[in-house]
C-alpha cells in the first residue's frame, strides 16, 4: 500500500528516449508512489523501432511489461490505461493527482496540448492538470528546435507547465548512460518536489 496520497500521472508519448520513462518508473515505484500510466499511440512504434520489443496494448499485460523494463516487481502501485480510453479516471479533474509528467515528450503532443486539442487519453489528462491548476512537467526530446517548436513551448511555460528538456550535465562524473538519464530524470521529479534518485548534485566549488 502506497503511503503517498495521491496518485501521479506518468504520460508516454511517442518520441524518441523511452528510456527516461523507465527509469522515471524505476525510482518512482521503489520510492513506493502510486502511478497511473497512460502511453500514447506513437509510443508503441517507439519501443518497436528502438528496442525491437512489442508493448502489449491490454492494461495488466502493460502493467507487467513496464515492471519488468523497470526492474520492479511489486513496489509501489502502477495502473495502465489504454491511450484510447478518455473515460478514464485521469481524464477527470474531480480524480485528484500530484500532477503529471510526460516523458519523454513529443513535438507533436507540445503541439496539441499548447493548442487545447485532446485527441487522446494522455493529451486529455494533460489538458485536464491544466484547468484544474496542477502541475505538468514535460520532457521534450528532440533536437534541432524549430521555431514553431519554441512557439509551443513558450505557450506551455506561459501557462504554468515546468519544461525540463531531456539535456544531461557533466559535473557530477557520469561514468554510464543510466547516470546521464538519472540526471535527467532526477531534474524532472525536482519540479514535483519529489527526491528519490541518487544522484550527486552541485555543491559549489571547492
Amino acid at each position: 500500500m502506497s503511503h503517498h496520497t495521491k496518485p501521479l500521472i506518468i504520460g508516454v508519448s511517442g518520441a524518441s528516449g523511452l528510456i527516461y520513462a523507465v527509469r522515471a518508473l524505476k525510482y518512482l515505484l521503489a520510492a513506493d508512489y502510486e502511478i497511473e500510466l497512460v502511453a500514447s499511440k506513437s509510443s508503441y512504434m517507439v519501443w518497436q523501432a528502438e528496442q525491437e520489443i512489442k508493448m502489449p496494448a491490454e492494461p495488466t499485460q502493460q502493467e507487467q511489461f513496464w515492471r519488468e523494463q523497470a526492474g520492479v516487481a511489486v513496489a509501489g502501485k502502477l495502473r495502465c490505461h489504454p491511450w484510447s480510453d478518455v473515460g478514464a479516471n485521469i481524464a477527470s479533474g474531480s480524480f485528484r493527482t500530484l500532477g503529471m509528467i510526460i516523458i519523454p515528450c513529443s513535438m507533436s503532443t507540445v503541439a496539441k496540448i499548447a493548442a487545447g486539442l485532446s485527441s487522446d487519453l494522455l493529451e486529455r489528462a494533460a489538458d485536464v492538470q491544466l484547468k484544474e491548476g496542477r502541475k505538468l512537467v514535460i520532457v521534450p526530446r528532440e533536437t534541432p528546435f524549430s521555431l514553431i517548436h519554441l512557439r509551443n513551448l513558450t505557450t506551455l511555460a506561459e501557462a504554468g507547465v515546468r519544461v525540463v528538456p531531456a539535456i544531461p550535465a557533466w559535473y557530477h562524473n557520469p561514468q554510464t548512460i543510466d547516470d546521464l538519464v538519472d540526471f535527467v530524470v532526477a531534474r524532472t521529479l525536482d519540479q514535483l518536489e519529489i527526491d528519490c534518485i541518487p544522484i550527486q548534485r552541485w555543491q559549489g566549488r571547492k
